[in-house]
């Protein structure tokens, strides 16, 4: 099967592309608006850029009637927007975040969480999560789609300050991972968790440092 989704209809009744870029790290991110109204939503259009500095990214789709996203428009007015670590046990408040709410409604509340003071960014972080990433607005590069929908507002950060609770560091300072459960995206209304990792160094890398297919990196 194959098929140019510029050209082609889907052979298939679900479309594969989202199922093929799997697992998605979730970009579950809060925000503030100028008139300090919170927000909070889950991306699961998110990854990491480069480390040194460290870097990330989320994309948003616009909504049906062309108007951007909360989110898209309180990082580029207050230049900050926070990454809240998505969980397992987090599953349901991520689920009820996504919700389209009215403006001003809070999410904090909607989604039954607790909202945490950052250092730098002047919005909330979500408290019951086990990381946060606290992160300063570089750009946004907006894509045109085929529609409004389509439409997407690619943003991109600089981590400027990294939280991780205490109790999900293990004694020889990794995190842990099969305690802290972290949710991804999949394709249609799937989703999973990681409780389960394996170690693979490149042939002839006996280094200590953490390395990987972008290069070593300590």
């Amino acid at each position: 099967m194959h098929y140019a989704p510029a050209t082609d209809p889907c052979p298939l009744p679900f479309s594969p592309f989202k199922s093929c870029t799997v697992p998605r790290p979730i970009g579950w991110l809060s925000t503030i608006s100028c008139d300090g109204r919170a927000n909070l939503a889950p991306y699961s259009q998110w990854q990491n850029l480069t480390f040194d500095p460290p870097m990330v990214m989320f994309a948003a789709n616009g909504y049906p009637d062309g108007r951007r996203k909360d989110t898209v428009i309180n990082a580029q007015q207050t230049g900050w927007f926070v990454w809240n670590m998505a969980t397992f046990a987090l599953r349901d408040a991520v689920n009820l975040s996504a919700q389209a709410l009215p403006y001003g409604q809070d999410e904090f509340i909607h989604a039954g969480v607790t909202k945490a003071a950052c250092i730098d960014a002047p919005g909330p972080r979500v408290a019951e999560s086990p990381a946060h990433f606290e992160c300063k607005y570089i750009s946004t590069t907006q894509l045109p789609g085929n529609g409004p929908v389509g439409t997407v507002d690619v943003v991109f950060g600089q981590v400027m300050r990294i939280h991780v609770a205490d109790q999900v560091i293990r004694p020889d300072g990794k995190l842990d991972i099969a305690q802290i459960q972290p949710l991804a995206r999949m394709g249609y209304y799937d989703y999973a968790t990681i409780t389960e990792t394996f170690e693979m160094r490149i042939p002839g890398d006996n280094s200590i440092a953490d390395a990987g297919l972008e290069g070593r990196v300590r």
